[in-house]
């Protein structure tokens, strides 16, 4: 039995059961891509079938404010995806129709390679391969490739050794076969290969390299960064800015921030805040970690309770009752829930 017939039978026996694999409306299956490319799908399944309930087609997507999409993000993370789900919903609204081929659903913002061989694939069964985490870790070890995965170099071959590799006459099944297999049996860590139906003929089981495969030749340099949150309180209102563009979390709400070098103590906290005089802070969290993916955050928290209404560039007072209404990264969240706990 061939490559692509030993993974469609394992698929048959063991593939999993999703409900953006029921269908081949495109509008659904775009969206679990978008929501699965950071996100596993034990946690990404409860936003999908909340994505569909809320606007279950296209146009109403299209039609919802960007803030009301960001909410409705809230906790994923990547918070591009969500932006740029948004925006090219609006343009497939204008255009009138959901690209039916390939090149134009590259075309979509947020789009890759990958994602637009999903779509075409699933949702119309054209014969284009993916080739995401799980399928580089799969033809890695069965073919026994050792170049990195991270280069033009490899990702030239892996993308033209999966196209080769797609069986052509159902690329929607294959395609979603090999990914479950590395997703559920080709795992990255400690695989069951003594039971794997590819056992006989993969070149890392044969040589002891699983373990090795596939390699990365890039490390990412990885930054830390000393933030301080002022949850600035006058009487029944609180103090938000919508981030910019440039920097992590755009399009989110989040109270005062000041960025520091290092670890600040709280004089040079008060110093750069230039608030009132008098003005009493009252620490919430001290020192919280944060990681993302290229970023350590270090975070400061303080609540302040103004005496003296009092103005801050790109800042406006909300209702604080209406915090909930303004979509927050999961930092801020948290945050959130240090300051509530205070009281």
């Amino acid at each position: 039995m061939n490559f692509a017939a030993t993974l469609l039978q394992w698929f048959k026996n063991n593939g999993r059961s999703l409900p953006w694999r029921e269908t081949n409306e495109p509008y659904a299956i775009w969206l679990s891509e978008v929501i699965l490319q950071q996100t596993r799908i034990a946690q990404g399944m409860s936003y999908w079938e909340r994505f569909m309930a809320q606007w279950p087609t296209i146009n109403d997507l299209a039609a919802a404010t960007e803030d009301e999409v960001l909410k409705a993000w809230q906790g994923l993370g990547y918070y591009s995806r969500a932006r740029n789900l948004y925006s090219a919903a609006k343009s497939i609204v204008e255009r009138g129709v959901f690209p039916t081929n390939y090149k134009d659903i590259r075309m979509l913002k947020g789009v890759g390679d990958y994602t637009a061989a999903a779509i075409a694939s699933f949702a119309y069964n054209l014969p284009y391969a993916v080739v995401d985490g799980n399928v580089y870790r799969v033809l890695a070890r069965y073919w026994g490739i050792t170049t990195p995965i991270d280069t033009t170099e490899g990702k030239k071959l892996f993308a033209a050794l999966a196209q080769n590799l797609l069986d052509k006459k159902n690329p929607a099944q294959y395609n979603q076969a090999l990914m479950d297999f590395g997703a559920l049996q080709c795992v990255p860590n400690n695989p069951n290969c003594n039971e794997c139906p590819l056992q006989a003929n993969c070149i890392a089981f044969l040589e002891t390299s699983v373990s090795s495969l596939p390699i990365k030749a890039k490390k990412t340099a990885i930054r830390t960064r000393y933030l301080v949150y002022l949850y600035i309180r006058y009487k029944d209102r609180i103090l938000l800015h919508r981030r910019e563009r440039g920097d992590i979390w755009q399009g989110l709400y989040e109270p005062l921030l000041i960025e520091f070098s290092e670890h600040a103590e709280l004089p040079s906290i008060i110093k750069k805040a230039n608030l009132p005089k008098q003005t009493a802070f009252r620490l919430a969290v001290k020192g919280m970690k944060h990681v993302l993916t290229h970023q350590v955050l270090i975070v400061d928290c303080y609540e302040v309770d103004l005496t003296k209404f009092t103005t801050i560039e790109k800042y406006s007072f909300i209702p604080e009752k209406e915090r909930a209404n303004y979509p927050a990264s999961r930092l801020v969240e948290q945050l959130y829930e240090a300051i509530d706990n205070l009281k």
